[in-house]
């Protein structure tokens, strides 16, 4: 009797092997995984201004990007601005979609899940009584996010579950948002 296995490469264009090394050769030398992120933001008009992102200190050493990107926020014109990006909250829906997307991908490719597609649509509450200083019992911030997933891939309902437990678990963003971080303020 024959016993054959089939192997199936899967591609999400996560390089896994990479990371999983990184992971590695960080446990050897914890001091190369402190990073730091950098974000300049210039104010244009109005409540309109742009963030320029390049650097950024990791590895022991500061880092230059190939280019430099750049985000852009404002306000809809309900808020007397002229609607010409989105804005700041809006930003970190997007980034907390983003961090928690690309996590599903990397998750798939260690565990050998095929995707097809990938969605999340996000959203989030925030009473603007609190920004206003209307109310003082009322936050500034989103007082409810809700992160849904569409995904299509080769896998059971339980192990797309997995993989955004998974993702939801080691993103940065996440715990940015659920949890407390020092944010220091200052004029120079």
């Amino acid at each position: 009797m024959t016993i054959s296995t089939q192997s199936t490469t899967v591609s999400n264009g996560v390089n896994t092997e990479a990371l999983i090394g990184a992971r590695g050769a960080f446990e050897q030398t914890p001091e190369a995984a402190q990073f730091t992120f950098h974000s300049t933001c210039d104010w244009i008009e109005g409540t309109f201004n742009r963030n320029t992102i390049n650097s950024y200190f990791g590895l022991g050493q500061n880092h230059e990007r190939k280019r430099t990107f750049t985000i852009e926020a404002d306000h809809p014109e309900v808020f007397a601005a002229d609607d010409r990006a989105p804005t700041p909250p809006e930003i970190v829906l997007s980034a907390l979609a983003s961090c928690l997307t690309g996590g599903v991908a990397s998750v798939a490719q260690h565990r050998g899940i095929q995707l097809r597609s990938v969605r999340a649509v996000v959203e989030g509450d925030i009473d603007v009584q609190g920004i206003l200083g209307m109310d003082p019992d009322i936050r500034n911030g989103f007082s409810a996010i809700r992160v849904r997933f569409e995904i299509d891939a080769d896998a059971s309902a339980d192990d797309i579950n997995a993989l955004v437990a998974q993702s939801q678990k080691r993103s940065a963003v996440f715990d940015i948002l659920t949890n407390p971080t020092n944010v220091a303020v200052s004029v120079a």
